[in-house]
Formats: structure tokens, sequence, C-alpha cells
């Protein structure tokens, strides 16, 4: 398993998280070319941040303060794959959800809507998923104190637009006594992006740090180090374990479509797996049972959903329970659609150095399929066949 670990002891924006991600071995090229195609071809620096050595990325951009629709215009012409695109909107979405929340419907982004703003946010999203990370840690991101002065007027520190992002995407947060912008709105809405597009659960042991790189930021305090780190976590065993409990519940008063809502709640709250499986129960009526497969410390948060949802009395919960998990890796496919190239991340599993499935990841394919207007087993088939033939060494 590959865990992509952030660590923003110094706060985050997108051009330090753009520059940690390729420290970290991002497809350099592809980054640069993703953010030349909507703005010049950005300069990138190794630069020295209080005795560290870090990534300054450079967009020679200027100001400019544009609507949430023409900033999504800009990211649609960027010449990027269509799943960098629309990683790009979701990030963008955060951002003008915050700002809604807090000012209500307005009609421009100011900083964020910037060519630099625009560009590092593309280059993030392109080094993130060239990385094809399978899990994502984040320690608590450092937020200043303070004020800033913004297109609205004096503001307290964290933005209140910063920190509206930061709750949506549940991002844990550090304060500290440094009286100036340490996490912009722009690395806010990344960092909770990425948390939420690698599901995996980070095992207890995750395994070797391969790579550290830093990404730097645009001030130089002479006591203590701007910068955001990033490294890379990979699994050393062949085969991994974990631990696992299962909850259990029969339900024979609940509607289909609350059992769906149920479930999909459970997803949402970071649930390994949850199934609905129908069964006669006692004197002869028709029953579902309800499983959830989730960690130990997720089981109190999903017995409680199970409670709420279908008003059960009663949750099983069977601990401890013992799993083995094969070794998986992740690699980005490229596949044409539509007559555009879309990358689509294709799980392997592993046994020993023996290739035993492929899988292209759901959430991804669904949405280059429905952008395409073709069927969603096109999209997976096509990524997954692709990604035997390189296994087989055919291409």
């Amino acid at each position: 398993m590959k865990v992509l670990c952030f660590d923003p002891f110094s706060g985050a924006a997108g051009d330090m998280v753009t520059g940690a991600l390729l420290e970290c071995g991002a497809d350099r090229d592809a980054v640069t070319h993703a953010m030349a195609s909507v703005v010049s071809p950005p300069t990138c620096t190794s630069v020295d941040r209080c005795g560290i050595r870090a990534l300054k990325i450079e967009t020679h951009a200027g100001p400019a303060s544009r609507s949430f629709h023409e900033v999504c215009d800009i990211v649609s012409g960027a010449d990027v794959s269509d799943t960098v695109k629309d990683m790009a909107v979701r990030v963008f979405t955060r951002i003008r959800d915050a700002e809604e929340e807090i000012h209500g419907a307005h009609a421009h982004f100011h900083e964020v809507g910037a060519d630099d703003a625009i560009a590092d946010v593309i280059g993030a999203c392109t080094a993130f998923l060239s990385l094809a990370p399978d899990a994502v840690r984040i320690t608590p991101v450092a937020v200043g104190t303070g004020t800033i002065q913004s297109a609205h007027g004096i503001y307290p520190l964290p933005a209140p637009a910063t920190l509206s992002i930061l709750k949506t995407g549940n991002v844990p947060i550090r304060y500290t006594h440094e009286e100036r912008e340490l996490c912009t709105p722009t690395g806010a809405a990344l960092l909770a992006e990425f948390m939420t597009t690698c599901t995996e659960e980070i095992p207890r042991d995750a395994g070797r740090v391969t790579v550290i790189g830093y990404g730097a930021g645009t001030r130089n305090p002479p006591h203590m180090p701007n910068v955001f780190r990033a490294s890379i976590c990979e699994s050393e065993t062949g085969e991994e374990t974990d631990t696992i409990d299962i909850l259990e519940t029969n339900v024979d008063d609940t509607t289909g479509e609350v059992i769906a809502y149920t479930i999909g709640r459970l997803m949402d709250a970071g649930a390994r797996d949850a199934s609905a499986i129908p069964m006669i129960m006692k004197k002869g009526r028709p029953g579902i049972l309800i499983r959830v497969i989730c960690t130990h410390s997720q089981a109190g948060n999903l017995t409680r959903i199970l409670s709420e949802e279908l008003g059960t009395l009663g949750v099983r919960c069977i601990p401890s329970v013992h799993r083995s998990i094969v070794t998986r890796t992740v690699e980005p496919v490229d596949i044409s659609l539509d007559g555009k190239s879309v990358s689509i991340p294709v799980k392997t599993g592993w046994i020993g150095t023996e290739p035993v499935s492929c899988k292209a990841e759901y959430e991804v394919a669904r949405r280059a399929a429905t952008a395409a207007h073709v069927p969603l087993r096109n999209v997976t088939r096509q990524a997954e066949e692709k990604r035997w033939r390189e296994l087989r060494g055919e291409i």
C-alpha cells in the first residue's frame, strides 16, 4: 500500500503543496505542462527555508477577480485529462461553498480566482493523481492568528472561508502564535479533496518512508521553515494483515430506500464495507441483515448511525476479526473516451510477485463514463484490459 502523508506544520498553500508533491516523485513534465496550459510555464527553483531545501513554484501570474463559472471555464480549457479537470472543479467548488456560507451568494472569487491559484490547483491535482496513492494521512494543519486584509475588509485569522473548508473536509487543525496567514483557502481545499479521494484506511504498520518532499512558501521567516512536507510510505510485507470489527443488526420494518440511504451514509462515515442480506426471521417473517465491516475506532459512530437511520434497538458487535489482505498497488491507466485521453486509476492485487486481479477505481471511472456519455462497464473494461496488457509486457 502506498500512503501519501502530508505534514503542514507551517501551513499549506497551493504552490507549497505542488512543490512537495513534485519532490515526492510526481510527474514533473505533466505538472509543468498542465500549469502552462493556463498560465505561462512555471519556474521550479530549489530554495532554502530556515535550513531546509525545498522546491519553490512560481507561476508568474497577476491578480484577477473571476466568477466560479469563469474559473471552471478556464479549468475545462486546460490541456489535462478529464480526471484532473473534475478534481480541480471539486476543489474550487469547496472554495465557492465556503465563500457562500460566509458571504451568501456572491459574484466573484478574488485571490482564489487569479491565474496563479488556478494553475496551482491544476498542478497539484495532476501531481497527486500521477502519484496514485492508496491512502492519505494528514497531520493537523497549522493556522495563524491575527488579521488579514481581504477584498471584503479586515478579517480574523484563520480566514473564515479557510476555516469553513477545513471544517467541512474534516481536516484537523493546530492553532499557532504566528500572526500571519499560514493556510490559504486553496491549500485547505486541496487537502480536503485529497482526503476524500483516497478512502483506504492506513494500516497500523504503514511500512517504511520511501521519499520525502518539501514545498516552499514565498515568505522566509528566520525563526521557522516556511515549508509544506509530504512523504510516501510503502508497505514492506508481501501480505498485509488487518483486524476489523463486524456490526450486524436485523430489520423487518424498513424500506429499501432507507436501507440504501443508510448504507451510503455508513460508507461516507468510513465503513470498510456495508451490505444488506435478505433473510427469513422467526415465524417466517422476511427481513434484512445489515452487516458493516469497520475498524474498532469507528464502531461506536457507525452503531449510532444504524440506530438513527433504522430505528434498531440492538446492534451486535463481533470484535477483533482477523483478515488477510493481498498487496495492492494503484497505477494510472490512460484510455481514450470520446476522442479524449482519460486517466483511470486501476488497483492491482498481488500474491508474491504475481498479479491476481485488476479493478478500475469506481468513482473515477463513473465520472469519466458520465462525462463521455458511455456505459460504465466500457470504461472499466478498457482500463482493466490495458492494465493486464501492461502487466504481461505487451505494451
